[in-house]
């Protein structure tokens, strides 16, 4: 008499958010992750510079020679293509990295990055509806040798000033959040 064995049936993987992650996904968190540190950290950087030593030093000077010289900077920024995808990346990156992390059930690291993602949009919100407007302002007073009206440039020396600084903070909290976020995705997967 032969018995025969009841063929063995592998079970179907687990269908819950605790998957364990395809190598691929992990890779692309990790790179996204770095990617957004890395643009954030530029960012944070530009803002910083501004903070200790490009305003200061132009409050130092006549207003003539600070409307000329911020007129210029703006002119840079405004018409450099890597400036404009380093700024926008950041938070592009950030956000692809908080939806990898989360799907991957890397729920802490997902947090991290979201943090850092929306400190970064407030970043943007604020240069978008203070800092633009008033670097719009100063490019649309004409001539800076007919000018006679320089409070722009108090404005520049209050608002300006405070809300670049207000970024800087923001940035440098959503590195910090980064880094974070860089850790815990390391020891999620080991």
């Amino acid at each position: 008499m032969t018995i025969n064995p009841t063929p063995h049936v592998p079970s179907p993987p687990p269908t819950s958010s605790t998957t364990p992650d395809r190598p691929q996904s992990t890779r692309l968190a990790a790179v996204l992750i770095t990617l957004s540190t890395v643009l954030v950290g530029l960012m944070a950087g530009l803002f910083f510079a501004f903070d200790v030593s490009v305003m200061p030093g132009l409050a130092a000077g006549d207003e003539q020679t600070y409307v000329t010289a911020m007129r210029a900077f703006n002119r840079a920024i405004d018409g450099n293509p890597l400036f404009g995808s380093v700024f926008l990346l950041a938070l592009l990156a950030a956000a692809a990295s908080t939806v990898v992390e989360h799907r991957g059930g890397r729920r802490a690291t997902a947090l991290w990055v979201g943090v850092a993602a929306v400190a970064y949009l407030v970043v943007l919100v604020i240069t978008f509806g203070v800092n633009i407007p008033l670097n719009n302002e100063l490019a649309d007073g004409g001539a800076v040798e007919q000018m006679t009206d320089f409070s722009i440039v108090e404005r520049f020396k209050t608002t300006w000033v405070t809300t670049n600084i207000v970024r800087t903070l923001l940035c440098t909290a959503a590195l910090t959040a980064l880094a974070r976020a860089t850790l815990l995705h390391g020891r999620a997967t080991r």
